[in-house]
């Protein structure tokens, strides 16, 4: 009798080691790792710190969002790498980190293809632009957001740089793009690709003479005070793509997804609304500062930038799609 009541209250105590576990488990918050490469106080690193606000407002106890900025985790390099393995859940990288996942993705690297941040979000709000999002789910990524940085700018170490023949020959740094890269030969340059933190150093020591950049990421990163001419040039646009592991996104409880679309969301707009903020106050700051010269160009300047830069369109044209290069130009005409 002993023997059998000592394996019942065996029996029960297993039983509610059981019950207090699963317990304790279902109250167990799911952790999200949002890594990114830049400071807190760049639009990014402020949307990322929003989503997190709103997702453990909107999803209380459910979700523990860990936001690890400046390249804590993991460098522009190893950032993908990492979210596929699934040691990080969401990233936000440049749209020309995406050109191996899917070659569609270099619209967004197409010079002179939208003639403002309105029309970029016209398309990437579009049906065309939100396929894009789910264009790479076949390589493991579901896109969530489009965040902006904003509308690029040339800059120089010479006196003048309103035509493309005054770039002729000079070395320009870009990112890791062939979109880019065919850009900057076509105008009879030379692209160096380089990491965004090597930029300063390679334009204050001429490794390079040159770069593009946004209002901000000049500012910022102090180009304007190793550069001689800064041309309003508008020609292309840097954003990114807010990203996660399609196959831990598909797990997630369907509540707690929704909730986290939705923060998501506030986010876009918190951030983007700054990236714009940001540009103007920092276009406004060098032209204050007057280390750099900021050159207007005419239409005529434009027109002629835009010659140069054609056969980029032409030669990628065929992996892009022309139904989406033409989805995206309505965008500039509404």
């Amino acid at each position: 009798m002993k023997h059998t009541a000592s394996k019942l209250f065996t029996a029960l105590g297993a039983a509610v080691a059981l019950s207090f576990s699963a317990s304790a488990l279902a109250q167990n918050p799911i952790v999200i790792k949002f890594s990114h490469v830049v400071a807190e106080s760049t639009p990014k690193g402020q949307g990322a710190l929003k989503f997190k606000e709103v997702a453990e407002q909107l999803l209380p106890g459910k979700v523990d969002v860990q936001v690890f900025p400046n390249s804590q985790l993991f460098g522009d390099a190893k950032e993908m790498e990492a979210l596929l393995l699934g040691d990080v859940h969401i990233i936000a990288p440049s749209l020309s980190k995406f050109d191996r996942y899917t070659k569609k993705i270099q619209i967004f690297d197409l010079p002179f293809l939208f003639d403002d941040m309105d029309a970029v979000d016209r398309f990437q709000q579009s049906d065309a632009g939100k396929s894009l999002l789910d264009s790479m789910q076949n390589r493991g990524l579901q896109g969530l957001a489009y965040w902006h940085n904003g509308m690029k700018q040339l800059s120089t170490n010479k006196d003048e740089l309103t035509r493309p023949e005054h770039v002729k020959g000079l070395k320009f740094r870009i990112q890791a793009s062939d979109v880019l890269e065919e850009q900057f030969r076509a105008l009879g340059a030379n692209p160096q690709k380089l990491a965004f933190a090597e930029v300063y150093q390679a334009l204050q020591t001429g490794v390079v003479d040159g770069q593009e950049n946004t209002w901000s990421n000049i500012y910022s990163q102090k180009f304007h005070e190793v550069q001689k001419t800064i041309a309003n040039t508008n020609h292309g646009v840097i954003d990114y793509m807010v990203v996660t592991n399609a196959q831990w996104w598909e797990g997630l409880p369907e509540d707690v997804r929704t909730g986290l679309q939705q923060a998501m969301e506030e986010a876009t707009k918190h951030a983007n609304g700054l990236a714009a903020e940001l540009n103007e106050r920092d276009r406004k700051r060098i032209l204050e500062e007057n280390k750099a010269r900021v050159q207007e160009l005419s239409r005529e300047d434009i027109a002629a930038w835009r010659k140069a830069m054609e056969p980029v369109w032409a030669k990628f044209e065929g992996d892009i799609g022309a139904d989406l290069i033409q989805s995206a130009l309505s965008a500039n005409e509404q």
